[in-house]
């Protein structure tokens, strides 16, 4: 990621004056960002280097309109520098894994309609699948001996083989009742219902000739948990003869956030538990040597939020050790040097996210050997010499990037979006500090519209991120792409308000049972900082937009101050109480300190419908937007804020996906989003 110099928050009329007709000059030719730029650009995903250091695999996705869907592709680049190569043409391909000789790559692909593992030979020729369940594969891993390959699959618990689920999917299928019946906690998640089936985790010989097994037959639990793990919740050991994998097996999963690491043996045989914290155990990576398993666990029960410590469990002891206690940031993507010796990780830090490495024993600090940037998507050649990431900014979307093993000499090997950020013009986000709630230092970033011209006025829109436990960070995104915001002709802000993460614990943890208060202060601060300090923002146009619990700070913003001309909610929580109708109990539990009937108290106080009493208080024309198979903050919130807003006359609009859950992620749709939530702007911001 190009983190290029951010502009400085103070700077005299005068110097902004002259930067502003130096950039008028260079960026002649060059038009604001569209949708229609945004919407071409291609995904960079899952970079994976070579064992031999020499190349890099990576996924890239672009998005199909008239498909309305994105095509995936498997790509290769040399870490030497050169051309990206596109090695397959499906539009159906993900998640690249290397053969351990480097002389092949596995991948998933539904270009038969069925998720598979396909492997493609270096040498050349097409790619052929070597598994072939019915009920699809997922999350490929290669173990080390190259003889065998790790994949998960969703199937029914109880059915032993293959053409036992197939039989049951298709009963399933021609039955005319389709009724739901549960007894437990949790029966949807996220976009998904509950359908009996469960992630197992399954080996095949690496040549397809044998026929896959499954690791956790007859297991009543997910690998990884679902929607909350991912690949990096499982790892080979380095001799292949076992595998470490994260599972949640409580049995009320909505309201824990416990996961456990689990090893089971890759001949067959009992999974063992090692890990026994209340907190969520995951990403286990064993040494080169064998004798650690390093992994990052959150040691607060029933709080997703908690940051994540690097953890060290020594196989023979049977122990493990807290080795980041001291270090206030979350640790995520481990990765081990080659001799054993360290351990890399990134944190996300200060709206950045480095790359850490630490020596692999208690009482040592964390270094930044990769400050710049936001970097992910971490992966290491086997002899330790190269690093290889993506990194991505507000200034370009994720490329891949390769250092040496200690950070130095990061280069970017790929420029896939090149020729379209040639032709657009965009500025650097400016961060800076204010004064929050209670004296609290908060940080934020703005962006200034393309052209600008410090002699006019500017409209303000003030983007309110989501979580609540998350940060604006400088890097790029598309469902909220603020550079799009401001080529729309605004000045974009964006507060890391009280509850972000990237801050330390505390700072996230103020949020706490208290979502209306210093969190919302701290906004309304920075608002007042940014008007006392930019006299080209026009205080008397602000509008406010913001998603999940972005979208709740809209609403809260719209039952307690008039300050706004116009108000986007998207997914936005309105009435807590009915918002216990979420799949992840924990969350509500946690945030509201109790459940609905023993602490009603917060969950009346903190939601905007309790201040819909007083008559009149909706003033700001409001945007309401949601999806129906949104079962996150379940669509009827942003029902329940429309007929309010409707009930008391107060300009507003619906709009409902039907098919879409938290996110709008179909082109079409995120299309029809953009227009809309600008239509709202210019419609009431002239």
């Amino acid at each position: 990621m190009n983190r290029t110099a951010l502009r400085s928050a103070i700077v005299t009329v005068g110097v902004i004056f002259c930067c502003t007709t130096l950039g008028h000059a260079q960026n002649a030719g060059k038009h604001p960002i569209t949708f229609e730029d945004m919407i071409q650009m291609h995904r960079v995903a899952d970079p994976r280097i070579s064992p031999d250091g020499k190349w890099v695999a990576f996924a890239v996705a672009t998005p199909d309109m008239n498909a309305n869907r994105n095509a995936s592709n498997i790509w290769v680049v040399p870490t030497a520098g050169g051309d990206a190569v596109q090695l397959t043409q499906s539009g159906h391909d993900t998640s690249p894994a290397w053969s351990p000789d480097g002389k092949a790559l596995a991948f998933l692909s539904s270009r038969d309609g069925t998720s598979q593992v396909y492997v493609l030979s270096m040498d050349g020729g097409e790619a052929h699948p070597i598994t072939h369940l019915s009920t699809g594969a997922d999350m490929v891993k290669w173990s080390p001996d190259g003889k065998t390959i790790a994949f998960t699959s969703a199937v029914y618990p109880d059915c032993k083989d293959d053409p036992c689920n197939k039989k049951r999917d298709e009963e399933k299928e021609k039955n005319k009742v389709k009724a739901r019946v549960y007894e437990q906690l949790l029966y949807r998640h996220w976009d998904h219902w509950f359908e009996s089936k469960r992630s197992h985790l399954f080996v095949e010989t690496a040549d397809g000739s044998g026929e896959a097994r499954d690791l956790n037959a007859g297991a009543n639990y997910d690998v990884p948990p679902d929607q909350r793990g991912g690949p990096e919740d499982i790892n080979f050991s380095p001799d292949s003869k076992e595998i470490c994998f994260t599972a949640v097996t409580d049995k009320i999963e909505a309201i824990s956030t416990n996961g456990d690491l689990f090893i089971v043996p890759v001949a067959g045989g009992e999974a063992k538990r090692i890990t026994t914290n209340p907190g969520f155990d995951g990403n286990p990576v064993y040494s080169p040597d064998g004798r650690f398993i390093a992994y990052h666990a959150q040691v607060t029960p029933g709080y997703e939020a908690d940051r994540w410590r690097v953890m060290l469990y020594d196989r023979q002891a049977g122990k493990s050790e807290n080795l980041t206690e001291s270090f206030d940031r979350s640790a995520n993507e481990l990765a081990w040097s080659a001799d054993s010796k360290t351990i890399f990780f990134t944190a996300e830090t200060e709206t950045l996210q480095p790359v850490y490495a630490m020596a692999a024993k208690p009482g040592t600090q964390p270094n930044k050997v990769i400050a710049e940037g936001f970097n992910t998507g971490l992966t290491i050649s086997v002899d330790g010499k190269a690093l290889a990431f993506e990194r991505s900014s507000l200034l370009m979307p994720a490329e891949v990037f390769v250092a040496a093993e200690d950070g130095s000499g990061s280069r970017q090997l790929t420029h896939l979006n090149e020729s379209i950020l040639a032709r657009v013009d965009m500025n650097a986000p400016e961060t800076f500090w204010f004064e929050g709630a209670d004296g609290t230092r908060v940080q934020a970033m703005m962006i200034r519209p393309p052209h600008f011209d410090a002699t006019k006025k500017y409209p303000l829109l003030v983007l309110l991120h989501g979580g609540p436990q998350t940060m604006w960070s400088n890097a790029w995104g598309y469902r909220w792409n603020e550079q799009l915001f401001s080529g729309g002709g605004y000045v974009t802000l964006m507060i890391n308000r009280r509850g972000s993460t990237g801050y330390g614990q505390k700072f996230t943890d103020e949020i706490t049972n208290d979502w209306g208060g210093k969190p919302y202060v701290d906004v309304m601060k920075g608002i007042d900082f940014v008007l006392g300090k930019y006299k080209f923002i026009d205080g008397s146009r602000m509008a406010a937009a913001g998603g999940s619990y972005g979208g709740y700070m809209a609403d809260w913003i719209a039952t307690h101050n008039g300050r706004f001309k116009a108000i986007i909610s998207h997914a936005g929580i309105y009435d807590k109480f009915s918002m216990y109708a979420t799949e992840e109990l924990w969350f509500e539990e946690h945030d509201m300190q109790g459940t609905p009937w023993t602490n009603p108290e917060s969950y009346r106080k903190w939601g905007p419908l309790t201040y819909a009493a007083e008559l009149g208080k909706f003033k700001t024309p409001t945007l309401v937007i949601c999806g129906e198979r949104d079962y996150r903050v379940p669509c009827t919130q942003s029902m329940e804020f429309f007929s309010a807003l409707q009930r008391q006359g107060v300009p507003s609009k619906l709009i409902v996906f039907p098919d879409e859950g938290h996110w709008i992620l179909k082109p079409q749709n995120s299309q029809f989003w953009y227009k809309t939530f600008f239509d709202w702007l210019e419609r009431w911001m002239k």
